[in-house]
């Protein structure tokens, strides 16, 4: 009898693309059995405070919040280097006119948000925004309910089309006042009830998962295909080569100091509630 892990990720492409090799049992899974639970960033995060996952994709941000219950595993991450998540609006604001507009935001746990609370100098309660679902930021914008939209995911590739303008790109903010490193979006977690060698056994797999998707990339974006909203293949293809790369296979030094990093300086702004001490699945 397999022990079944549930796994849990959002339905993007990149996240389709890092466990096709799973998801079609291309790879070894040493008698375990993957439940994937596709769920949104926003539902991921909050379901991780609550610990109900054995392994999930979650935004860096929550990590704050779930440490106590989950380990970081060395691969899985989502790192903007140089990119990120974007302000965009009808027309071009600078820092000091978004600092006073509304702003839709595609969650509160999100790495965004802390990236957007960072950049303004604000906490939350002192930014006037809204929560939207990502994928309908773009019409919160064009409808008038924000003036602002923060958007995550192939919203970055695609804000053009909707006759938005940039205003800021947080991704390049970061890296311009980090020495170069990325801004740490996402990562996957694993239950800290599982014992290291069970944690190690399944980080693993889903390393050997990514690898596969990497090594057959025409098949995998295929199959990540079915997630791409309002993406063909080639804006498919350049959205998962955005978030599945080096980066994803394992974090390295610079992934992990780039997520100590972003945490600290979130404490040191009094944007999370404690200094955190990372855990990764060696």
């Amino acid at each position: 009898m397999s022990q079944v892990i549930t796994l849990g990720h959002s339905p993007d492409p990149d996240d389709a693309f890092m466990f096709f090799g799973l998801a079609k049992d291309r790879i070894p899974a040493h008698g375990y059995k993957f439940e994937h639970i596709l769920q949104d960033i926003q539902t991921l995060n909050e379901r991780a405070t609550r610990g109900e996952l054995d392994v999930t994709a979650i935004s860096i941000h929550a990590y704050a919040y779930v440490s106590d219950k989950y380990a970081l595993l060395p691969s899985g991450a989502s790192m903007g280097d140089g990119y990120g998540p974007m302000l965009v609006a009808k027309q071009k604001f600078s820092k000091a006119e978004i600092a006073k507009k509304k702003i839709a935001v595609p969650g509160t746990m999100t790495s965004a948000f802390l990236a957007l609370q960072l950049w303004l100098g604000k906490p939350a309660k002192e930014i006037n925004y809204i929560v939207v679902p990502f994928d309908q930021i773009f019409a919160a914008v064009r409808a008038g309910k924000a003036e602002v939209g923060l958007i995550i995911h192939e919203g970055q590739l695609t804000f053009r089309n909707e006759g938005l303008e940039l205003c800021e790109d947080l991704g390049a903010w970061f890296k311009s006042q980090n020495d170069g490193l990325p801004l740490p979006l996402g990562g996957n977690v694993i239950h800290k009830r599982f014992t290291p060698e069970v944690r190690r056994t399944i980080s693993n797999i889903l390393t050997a998962s990514i690898q596969y998707s990497l090594d057959h990339r025409a098949e995998a974006v295929q199959h990540a295909l079915q997630y791409a909203r309002d993406m063909g293949k080639e804006l498919a293809d350049e959205f998962v080569g955005m978030y599945v790369n080096h980066w994803t296979l394992d974090y390295g030094d610079k992934g992990r100091e780039a997520i100590r990093r972003f945490l600290g300086q979130a404490f040191e702004a009094g944007l999370i509630p404690k200094r955190m001490e990372l855990e990764f699945v060696q």
